[in-house]
């Protein structure tokens, strides 16, 4: 046997003999690995709070120094494959174990799916979410594959076990979200699913088709599966309105407590482009930054199209000779019946929004038939409470209530590409256990218009801050 193998302990050698025996024929590095490991699972322990955990610590000083369950019994093997094949499983189990308890309390990587927040991300950014910033929640669903959000690619089925289902809890973070945060979340309206139709969601398709329509045509929908907090889809938007916060929006401005706050730098509005006839150069709208999926022409008007601005955007289309006409486009009047709460018309649309209080944690409310619908799924469908209405009464958990006190934060988040963002506008409050983490860094950015080799790695992006606009709002 060679010196390293000796130093590394490569060689499969299965302990036996009483305790201190085992102890003394541990090596050195042995216990300097153990050491390191211990301390990292005390802090660990100390920071979720629950010194039930330390019942695992003698199962890491067997694992590292007694070795009373022989955890390395496949080294004694004989058949050289099947030994190799072991050692391969053995590395993969322990990198998924790793990845597992990095995903869950440091952050993980997140890919932007969508328009929502341009310009500030672009579709095709890789963020690392910091998970630490907020706190990282204790896994409510703990039995899951840590590389899969909800499904398994290729299976196609659940990547989580249903039970056991924990209760809500989050570890101490940094600080607490802050007002022009961009935020990642698990999609609030998530809970429940058709599986072959999850955009518009559920309860949106509910509100177009009924209820009855999208259970009875699985052809159609698919099943309809209800989904735990931290197994819903992954969303990433600008949280606006904070804990106790009064919200409204005039002319797609937003206003907290009555008074308008800064927009961010690359906030987007949709505007209506006109020409002399002449069509812009594609070449142009590349400059500009417009993706292809937003460039929208009308059929029926040569020389007239509708694009996404930011005012720098806008800016450079109007300085165009052949350009007379840049307009913002106004709401649609039928927005009202889709907008928050969906189905009550309030006489709100995305551009004209509110005012509406934002639930905090001990704040009490009082409850009318009116406001009812605002608050409604924060009681039943966060707080997990019974509610219905008999007779003009509000009744909770079947007793007659005027007035609700809330038991978690919430928050108003909103896309900087306002008039194509489907946020709290359509869906409503994000509560508290939904938070997943902020983004700190840019990994890689790939632009799905262009090829690889021509373009479609932006790398002016790589290692840059999500956020920049964050200070000015």
């Amino acid at each position: 046997m060679s010196e390293n193998n000796k130093n590394d302990e490569l060689q499969y050698d299965p302990q036996t003999g009483s305790l201190g025996e085992r102890l003394r024929r541990v090596k050195t590095t042995r216990w300097i690995r153990f050491g390191c490991v211990s301390a990292i699972f005390l802090g660990w322990v100390v920071w979720m709070q629950n010194p039930w955990l330390l019942l695992a610590w003698p199962l890491l000083a067997d694992i590292y120094l007694t070795q009373f369950i022989p955890w390395t019994w496949w080294k004694g093997l004989k058949n050289t494959a099947a030994r190799t094949l072991m050692s391969w499983l053995d590395a993969i189990v322990y990198a998924l174990v790793l990845v597992y308890f990095l995903f869950l309390f440091v952050g993980q990587n997140y890919q932007i799916p969508s328009s929502s927040l341009e310009k500030t991300l672009l579709t095709g950014d890789f963020l690392w979410v910091n998970k630490i910033v907020y706190g990282p929640r204790v896994p409510q669903t703990p039995l899951h594959f840590p590389l899969a959000q909800n499904t398994l690619p290729f299976f196609n089925c659940k990547s989580y076990f249903d039970k056991p289902q924990l209760e809500y809890h989050r570890l101490k973070g940094l600080r607490s979200v802050e007002r022009g945060d961009i935020v990642v979340f698990n999609f609030p309206a998530g809970d429940t699913v058709a599986l072959k139709m999850q955009n518009p969601d559920y309860y949106a398709l509910c509100q177009q088709l009924g209820r009855r329509t999208i259970w009875a045509d699985k052809e159609r929908f698919g099943e309809v599966i209800y989904r735990p907090v931290d197994r819903r889809e992954n969303y990433v938007k600008r949280c606006l309105g904070l804990p106790g916060e009064s919200l409204s929006i005039k002319n797609g401005v937003v206003h907290i407590n009555g008074k308008a706050i800064n927009q961010p730098e690359h906030v987007q509005f949709l505007y209506h482009v006109g020409t002399n006839g002449q069509a812009i150069a594609t070449s142009v709208l590349d400059d500009l930054g417009i993706a292809l999926d937003d460039r929208m022409a009308f059929a029926d008007a040569p020389g007239h199209y509708i694009f996404p601005l930011t005012n720098q955007m806008k800016t450079s289309l109007e300085a165009l000779p052949y350009v007379t006409l840049v307009e913002r486009m106004p709401a649609d009047p039928a927005d009202n019946m889709l907008t928050y709460p969906v189905g009550h018309d309030y006489g709100w649309t995305h551009a004209d929004y509110g005012p509406i209080w934002i639930p905090k944690k001990g704040a009490t409310v009082k409850l009318t038939t009116e406001n009812l619908p605002l608050y409604e799924r924060c009681i039943r469908n966060y707080e997990r409470h019974t509610l219905e209405q008999c007779d003009g009464q509000i009744l909770i958990d079947g007793k007659p209530a005027t007035q609700y006190t809330f038991e978690m934060d919430y928050y108003w988040m909103m896309g900087d590409n306002r008039d194509n963002s489907l946020d709290s506008r359509y869906w409503g409050f994000v509560p508290e256990d939904h938070i997943v983490g902020t983004p700190n860094i840019i990994l890689i950015s790939f632009d799905k218009d262009k090829s690889l080799f021509q373009g479609g790695i932006r790398w002016n992006r790589i290692f840059r801050i999500p956020n920049p606009d964050k200070g000015n709002i």
